[in-house]
């Protein structure tokens, strides 16, 4: 595994640490915003156990591109309101990401939470190796999942 960094995203949310927290780590939270903004989440594909040891998983919705991308992998560092830490796989296929298999290629991802007088900063970094043009495509995208997250943590507050 490189140990490359490959992007961060980092944004201040109007929210406390726990309110992020489980946005990040329940299954249901999940399911609702982790996907770029012009897409959707492939419906009852998260799960989030949010333990070392434990799985998470999603599949995002992208048929009007041709394709359906699914994520899963599994927790390597928890530490509740402060970081997570996890595997990513990808696959395209339904039936890989079904066996969930392990011994795939995959990134790290961190995610650390901050909290202050102000709301909760979340610093997300994706650790791996791909090439330069498809490394600036995932921190973009991953700036479209951060306005999903917006989205419904301004939805949840009314």
């Amino acid at each position: 595994m490189d140990e490359h960094l490959l992007y961060s995203v980092e944004r201040m949310f109007d929210v406390p640490v726990n309110v992020m927290w489980s946005a990040w780590t329940t299954a249901s939270a999940l399911e609702a915003w982790y996907h770029p903004t012009e897409l959707s989440v492939v419906p009852g594909s998260a799960t989030s156990e949010a333990t070392v040891g434990g799985a998470w998983s999603i599949g995002i919705d992208a048929s009007k591109f041709g394709f359906t991308p699914y994520f899963y992998g599994q927790y390597t560092e928890v530490v509740p309101h402060e970081r997570l830490r996890h595997t990513m796989h990808y696959t395209e296929s339904a039936e890989a990401f079904a066996a969930a298999e392990k011994t795939t290629p995959f990134h790290e991802i961190e995610i650390d939470f901050s909290e202050d007088e102000g709301g909760t900063t979340v610093t997300f970094r994706q650790i791996g190796d791909l090439p330069d043009d498809e490394a600036a495509r995932a921190k973009a995208g991953m700036e479209s999942y951060f306005d999903s997250l917006a989205a419904y943590l301004a939805e949840a507050a009314t």
